[in-house]
């Protein structure tokens, strides 16, 4: 009787056994198929930034610090040339003046252009990048006297946007364009009183009493803020000067004109701030000369496949690091 009872006893603890195998297997198999996965996406991982640093050093050792090509695929007929401003007007930006001077230049060398279209599209930046570009301007169409050149707004020309389109022959803006804002503006923080609150001390130590000149962790100094305002004062002075020059006659010199306001493009052609209405090829049109060449500068091949591969590489990290953030 013992015996049946151990038995059958034995018969089901095999029975349970082999009800569980499946799920051991299950559990095991799903183990070693995440741990591949884990392993695979390493390894493209690698593989990839291996690829993106290839890319990056073969860029800066074969373009020899160039990081930009001059278009301009001319037909042998005559044309309008195009260089276009966009974004921030400031060094190593596409709208710094390196880059924009380059495509002027390559524009007005063309023997076959006609007239010269510079599209704006900035809220400004650099006030030297800014005169750089002004001076450039006026050196060209002295230099090439036949060839005329127009600013173009699209969106925006502003601060120093507006300070390179009035070295133009003409401005030409949509209704809805925004011009203006001739001012100068330097910004920063005050943290004095914060500081006090969560009971931090500042120590400094300087050779010159000015070197720590508008430190935002030192209570602000009268004779300093007076300095900065004196040459905010003089940089605005210049933008003035070469608003005054480039448009002429043509300005309406209204109170608030140079207070740093900015208007529509209806509201800036009253002011004499600009000529026209227009976009790039309706001033082609009107010039008759409507094959349009682009002689913006373009970056080089290499540098924006490393760029999108950056980019790449950036959304992979954020996925794999932020997969369980979310938004609710």
């Amino acid at each position: 009787m013992t015996d049946t009872h151990n038995d059958n006893q034995h018969d089901s603890n095999a029975g349970k056994k082999a009800d569980n195998q499946p799920v051991v297997d299950r559990l095991v198999f799903a183990a070693l198929r995440e741990q591949t996965r884990a392993r695979r996406w390493r390894i493209g991982f690698m593989l990839f930034f291996i690829v993106y640093l290839c890319v990056v050093t073969f860029t800066l050792f074969n373009q020899g610090g160039d990081t930009f090509t001059v278009g301009g695929e001319a037909d042998g007929e005559k044309h309008t040339a195009l260089v276009k401003l966009s974004g921030m007007i400031a060094s190593g930006e596409e709208g710094g003046a390196e880059i924009v001077i380059a495509g002027l230049e390559s524009a007005f060398e063309h023997e076959d252009t006609a007239a010269v279209i510079l599209e704006i599209n900035s809220p400004g930046g650099s006030p030297v990048q800014a005169a750089y570009i002004y001076d450039e301007i006026l050196r060209l169409r002295k230099e090439h006297e036949s060839i005329p050149l127009y600013a173009v707004v699209v969106d925006v020309a502003a601060s120093g946007g507006y300070f390179v389109a009035a070295a133009a022959d003409r401005i030409y803006v949509n209704p809805s364009s925004l011009v203006g804002s001739i001012g100068v503006r330097m910004d920063a923080f005050g943290f004095v009183d914060l500081m006090k609150k969560i009971g931090v001390e500042r120590r400094l130590l300087t050779a010159g009493e000015n070197k720590g000149l508008f430190d935002p962790f030192l209570p602000e100094q009268p004779q300093q803020k007076a300095h900065l305002q004196t040459m905010l004062n003089e940089v605005h002075q210049h933008f003035i000067q070469a608003v005054r020059d480039g448009r002429g006659d043509r300005l309406v010199e209204t109170e608030g004109i140079f207070s740093g306001l900015i208007w529509s493009g209806e509201k800036a052609m009253a002011l004499g701030l600009v000529d026209a209405y227009g976009n790039t090829a309706s001033v082609a049109r009107e010039l008759q000369v409507e094959e349009i060449v682009d002689f913006t500068p373009k970056s080089g091949l290499l540098e924006r496949i490393a760029d999108r591969l950056g980019a790449s590489i950036g959304r992979s990290i954020g996925l794999q690091f932020l997969s369980g953030v979310s938004l609710n």
